[in-house]
This record gives structure tokens, sequence and C-alpha cells, in this order.
């Protein structure tokens, strides 16, 4: 049986009503302006784009004992739990990450040291939903690598400050906490400005808006992936269940009206009947009205001949999601290679990676996972190498090597250094040191 499509993505993909902005334009514009204008600009974009301009964007630490005063209990409970997740997932990634050293030859040492990013700037997006899960994934894991100064920007949320955003960015460890987003928040941390010290690193998942401030900021500071549009994409076997499927594929659709979700099942009857599904719980969805255009803009459920098949074309889209529904689902982690995030049987969802799990849900899109991991601690970190010769013959010897290893390059001043140490330590004679 050929691949069959019982859903395909609508034909306009560029937006829902067919509208396009210039997005490089409108955030160079920002950047240029904080670059010359610093705090001023701030402020005049954060009036422009959110309508809000307090005394001082930085919360004092007064402020953000007043704000989580006003969170429940159950909710600062459950925020602690997911981080204590969070951290011990990524204390145990940092653990696999030993500095070593060598003897590669006599008297010859080599070695790395794991550094940690000194300031790092962390994003949590507001908008739509106040996700301050994000502020465990940036905060949390970079605490975790040693990084020593973190500021965390988080937009107000309808003119009016998230609560238990604040919360999370607290109890994170953040050691600073601005109410300011959009790209005028990217912008003052990667520029720095009179108020806001600048950081080396940004890292946190935004509108497209944030990703292409990161990407232009890219080289000034370092970043943790550009990001776009959540994806979701479930591979089903003939055994798995089409509620789950439904459910699973709506959970994420719901992120926004420009997520991809994607169902690739070896079963014709399966994929039928979750697509009846999916179109019976929008009728009752709250979020519907933005997991509907969603899934009907950009939603495919493709039929295939087996699950190889299946593993195949998953690897093909390279989704920032992969769901394993099926009977054996941990054949997945031999047969595919290409995905952010593999979330594995049916007692698994990708909910659980976004909100409480421990792993980070900062994760690749756009075919990224072709050749990127998501956020991790090792992100936080600098892998330097240092050398350290203690032997004159060894010393003497490179020399050698290196002169003429240089010389084949013609870059004969490289090729002095090592003479010099060749004549110094082995008594070899060079025209031009005579």
């Amino acid at each position: 049986m050929p691949t069959t499509y019982i859903k395909t993505r609508a034909s306009n993909e560029n937006g829902v009503n067919g509208a396009s902005l210039d997005v490089p334009a409108i955030v160079r514009d920002v950047i240029d302006n904080v670059r010359s204008k610093g705090d001023a600009a701030v402020r005049s974009f954060s009036e422009k784009f959110d309508k809000w301009s307090p005394k001082s964007f930085k919360l004092s630490k007064e402020d953000i004992a007043s704000i989580i005063a006003r969170v429940p209990k159950q909710t600062v409970d459950d925020i602690l739990t997911v981080q204590d997740n969070v951290r011990t997932f990524a204390l145990a990634q940092r653990k696999t990450l030993v500095d070593l050293e060598m003897e590669i030859r006599p008297g010859v040492h080599l070695g790395q040291k794991n550094i940690p990013i000194s300031s790092v700037g962390a994003y949590i997006p507001g908008g739509r939903y106040p996700l301050l899960a994000s502020a465990h994934m940036t905060i949390v894991t970079a605490k975790a690598a040693g990084v020593k100064r973190v500021i965390a920007c988080t937009p107000p949320i309808r003119g009016e400050i998230p609560p238990a955003t604040v919360a999370a960015a607290h109890f994170a460890g953040a050691d600073e906490i601005w109410i300011l987003g959009g790209v005028q928040a990217i912008a003052a941390m990667a520029i720095g400005t009179e108020t806001v010290a600048k950081v080396d690193f940004i890292a946190g998942p935004g509108n497209p808006f944030v990703a292409e401030a990161k990407r232009q900021l890219f080289g000034e500071i370092g970043i943790d992936l550009p990001a776009g549009p959540t994806e979701i994409l479930i591979v089903a076997d003939e055994k798995a269940d089409p509620v789950t499927v439904a459910t699973d594929i709506l959970s994420q659709a719901e992120h926004g009206p420009d997520t991809p979700s994607v169902v690739i099942t070896n079963s014709k009857k399966v994929g039928e009947e979750t697509l009846v599904e999916i179109n019976k719980q929008l009728k009752i969805l709250p979020t519907a009205d933005i997991a509907g255009v969603s899934w009907s803009r950009l939603g495919e459920i493709v039929v295939v001949d087996s699950l190889d098949e299946a593993y195949k074309l998953a690897d093909v889209y390279a989704s920032e999601h992969v769901q394993i529904l099926t009977e054996n689902p941990r054949e997945a982690l031999e047969k595919m290679s290409n995905y952010g995030a593999l979330f594995l049987g049916k007692e698994t969802c990708v909910s659980y990676g976004d909100k409480c799990i421990g792993t980070n849900h900062v994760l690749p899109t756009k075919g990224a996972a072709r050749f990127t991991g998501g956020l991790w601690v090792g992100k936080y970190l600098k892998t330097c190498t240092y050398q350290h010769v203690t032997s004159e013959k060894e010393s003497g010897e490179l020399g050698l090597l290196c002169g003429r290893a240089a010389r084949a390059e013609n870059f004969e001043g490289h090729a002095r250094s090592g003479d010099l140490r060749a004549h110094k330590y082995l008594g070899m004679q060079f025209e031009w040191l005579s």
C-alpha cells in the first residue's frame, strides 16, 4: 500500500488570515533603537507593544515577596516539585560532563575544563498563556550548570504582572526578575542599557519576534537555539487508542494557530478514527478556537505500510516532540535519530515534558532536530581546552613538527615559533636565527 493521507495541510500556510509582516525589519528597528537610546527605547516599545510602563521594570525583593504571597499554596508546592524534577535531571546531566587531562606524550599535557557561562538572560513568554514552566527549564538548568548571574524577563499579561511566573522565576534561582517582554527585553539583555547589565547568553522560547531577535543578536551573545512554533508528531500502530492520539495531538495544537500536528500510522482504521475523534473533541475543547485553526491548517494524518516506514518518515519531519504510541515504543530509540524529544508509550505524553516530568521543553523546531538537540545543562557550559608542555625534549620535537606543518601552509611566522623551541631545546640551527 502506498503512503496515503487521510488529512493533509491546508494550502495557505503563510498566516491565519493570509497577512504577512516583515518580522526581520520590525525586529531590526527595535534592536537599533535600544542600541542607540537604551532605556528610553525599551520603555517606548514596552508602552507601544505591551501597554506597560511602570516606574521600574525590575522587581524589588519586596515586590517579589508581595507577588508570591498572592500565589495559591498548591501552585507554589507544584512549582517546587516540578523544579526539583528539572534540577535532579539537570544535575545528573552535569555529572556526565567531566573535566579531563591526559599526557598524550611524555611531558605533553592536554586537557579540558567545562566552565559555566558568567551571565544568562532567561526569557519566559507570556502573551496568550503564562508559561511559568519556561522558568523551570531556563533558570533551574542554568543554575545547575553553575551560572552565577541569571536575569529573568517575562512580559505582563493584559497589563498585569503574572504572579505564578514570578514565583517560578524566584524559586528557580533568578538573581533579577524584570517584567519586560518582547524584542525590547531580548535587546536590553543582549546589548545592555543604563539599568540592564548585558548578559552573555539568552535562553528561552518566544513568539516569532522574540525568535528573530535572538537570531539577529546571535554572535553578539550566545543563544540556546532558534525556535519556531511548537510541533508534535505521533507514531501510532494498529493497537493505538484513537482517543489518546486525538487528545495528545490537540494538547499541542492549542499552543497557537501555527502548530504543525502530524499523525503517522500503519493502520488506516486508527487514522480514520483519530480524525473523527479530533473533530469530536474540538467541539468541547475550551481552546478549540486556537487548536482548531492549527489543526485545520497544519494537521496531517498519514498512513504508511509499516512501522519501519513510519519511523523513516518521522525522521524526515524531524519534529520537536515525537510521541510513540506503539506496542514496543522503545524500538524508536534504535530506529529514529531526528527528534527534539521522544515520548515513549501510552503512559507518557508530550504535556509531561512541557510541564512537569523534568526533561527540558526548550527544543529544536523547523527541522533543526536534524543537527541539534534542545536546551540542557551543557548549553550553559563552555568546554575549553588547555595545553601544557613540561618536557624540553618534547617541546623541541613538537617545534620541528610545527615548523614543517606550518611551512606546508606557507605560515612562516607559525613555523618560526616552532623553530625557536627546536633551537633552544634540541640545538637545531635555522638560518633566520643566525
